[in-house]
Protein backbone atom coordinates (compact mmCIF):
# COMPACT_ATOMS: atom_id res chain seq x y z
CA UNK A 1 0.00 0.00 0.00
CA UNK A 2 1.40 3.31 -0.96
CA UNK A 3 1.94 6.00 1.16
CA UNK A 4 1.77 9.83 1.10
CA UNK A 5 3.03 11.77 3.66
CA UNK A 6 2.44 15.60 2.99
CA UNK A 7 4.03 16.41 6.33
CA UNK A 8 2.94 20.45 5.29
CA UNK A 9 -0.39 22.20 7.38
CA UNK A 10 -3.20 21.22 5.39
CA UNK A 11 -4.19 24.75 4.23
CA UNK A 12 -1.18 24.32 1.85
CA UNK A 13 -2.69 20.72 0.26
CA UNK A 14 -3.98 20.93 -2.75
CA UNK A 15 -7.81 20.95 -2.77
CA UNK A 16 -8.23 17.85 -5.28
CA UNK A 17 -8.44 14.60 -4.01
CA UNK A 18 -6.84 12.00 -6.44
CA UNK A 19 -6.86 8.45 -7.08
CA UNK A 20 -3.76 6.67 -5.50
CA UNK A 21 -3.79 3.69 -7.87
CA UNK A 22 -4.81 5.51 -11.24
CA UNK A 23 -4.74 9.20 -10.48
CA UNK A 24 -8.29 9.92 -11.29
CA UNK A 25 -9.55 13.18 -9.56
CA UNK A 26 -12.05 12.45 -7.49
CA UNK A 27 -15.61 13.61 -7.56
CA UNK A 28 -17.76 14.04 -4.77
CA UNK A 29 -19.89 11.17 -5.46
CA UNK A 30 -16.95 9.17 -4.87
CA UNK A 31 -16.39 9.83 -1.48
CA UNK A 32 -18.57 7.34 0.43
CA UNK A 33 -17.89 7.54 3.85
CA UNK A 34 -15.19 9.57 6.56
CA UNK A 35 -15.24 8.91 10.22
CA UNK A 36 -13.99 11.52 12.98
CA UNK A 37 -12.70 10.97 16.58
CA UNK A 38 -10.36 12.04 18.87
CA UNK A 39 -7.20 10.11 20.66
CA UNK A 40 -5.13 12.00 23.29
CA UNK A 41 -5.76 14.92 22.63
CA UNK A 42 -5.71 14.86 18.72
CA UNK A 43 -8.25 14.90 16.12
CA UNK A 44 -8.17 11.88 13.48
CA UNK A 45 -10.56 11.98 10.48
CA UNK A 46 -10.61 9.12 7.53
CA UNK A 47 -12.15 10.04 4.07
CA UNK A 48 -12.62 7.00 1.96
CA UNK A 49 -12.91 7.24 -1.62
CA UNK A 50 -13.76 4.67 -4.31
CA UNK A 51 -12.58 5.00 -7.50
CA UNK A 52 -15.14 4.10 -10.33
CA UNK A 53 -12.61 3.40 -13.25
CA UNK A 54 -9.92 1.27 -11.43
CA UNK A 55 -12.20 0.04 -8.28
CA UNK A 56 -9.46 0.63 -5.69
CA UNK A 57 -9.90 3.21 -2.45
CA UNK A 58 -7.90 5.58 -1.34
CA UNK A 59 -7.97 6.62 1.93
CA UNK A 60 -7.09 10.65 2.98
CA UNK A 61 -6.11 11.21 6.81
CA UNK A 62 -6.49 13.88 8.41
CA UNK A 63 -4.71 14.65 11.90
CA UNK A 64 -4.86 18.12 13.64
CA UNK A 65 -2.97 17.53 16.88
CA UNK A 66 -3.32 19.48 19.89
CA UNK A 67 -0.71 22.21 18.51
CA UNK A 68 -3.34 23.40 15.79
CA UNK A 69 -1.44 21.76 13.00
CA UNK A 70 -3.58 19.68 10.68
CA UNK A 71 -1.66 16.85 8.13
CA UNK A 72 -3.10 15.27 5.40
CA UNK A 73 -1.42 11.23 4.76
CA UNK A 74 -2.88 9.48 2.05
CA UNK A 75 -2.90 5.66 1.56
CA UNK A 76 -3.93 2.47 -0.71
CA UNK A 77 -5.20 1.75 -2.95
CA UNK A 78 -7.12 -0.20 -0.66
CA UNK A 79 -8.57 -3.72 -2.33
CA UNK A 80 -12.42 -2.76 -3.02
CA UNK A 81 -13.74 -5.32 -0.53
CA UNK A 82 -11.52 -4.38 1.91
CA UNK A 83 -12.87 -0.51 1.79
CA UNK A 84 -16.24 -1.55 1.97
CA UNK A 85 -15.70 -3.43 5.17
CA UNK A 86 -14.86 -0.02 7.03
CA UNK A 87 -17.44 2.12 5.14
CA UNK A 88 -20.12 -0.45 6.23
CA UNK A 89 -18.51 0.29 9.75
CA UNK A 90 -18.53 3.80 9.59
CA UNK A 91 -22.08 3.59 8.01
CA UNK A 92 -22.96 2.37 11.16
CA UNK A 93 -23.04 5.11 13.42
CA UNK A 94 -25.66 8.07 13.04
CA UNK A 95 -22.93 10.67 13.34
CA UNK A 96 -19.72 9.58 12.20
CA UNK A 97 -18.45 13.63 11.73
CA UNK A 98 -18.75 13.81 15.69
CA UNK A 99 -14.88 13.05 17.32
CA UNK A 100 -16.85 13.02 20.89
CA UNK A 101 -19.36 9.99 19.84
CA UNK A 102 -18.53 6.75 21.41
CA UNK A 103 -21.19 4.19 20.05
CA UNK A 104 -19.94 1.10 19.08
CA UNK A 105 -19.01 1.42 15.26
CA UNK A 106 -17.07 4.27 16.63
CA UNK A 107 -15.18 2.14 19.31
CA UNK A 108 -14.84 -0.33 17.21
CA UNK A 109 -13.22 1.89 14.14
CA UNK A 110 -10.42 3.66 16.72
CA UNK A 111 -9.85 0.24 18.54
CA UNK A 112 -11.11 1.42 21.54
CA UNK A 113 -8.39 3.65 21.62
CA UNK A 114 -10.81 6.80 21.91
CA UNK A 115 -10.27 9.96 24.65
Amino acid sequence: MKQQDYNQPADQIQATMNCIKCNRVFSKEDRLASMSGSIMGDEYTDVYYLCPVCRAFTVASWRDNFTGIETLNTSGPMEEHLGMERVELIRQCSRPWDKKCRCAAHRAYFNDALD
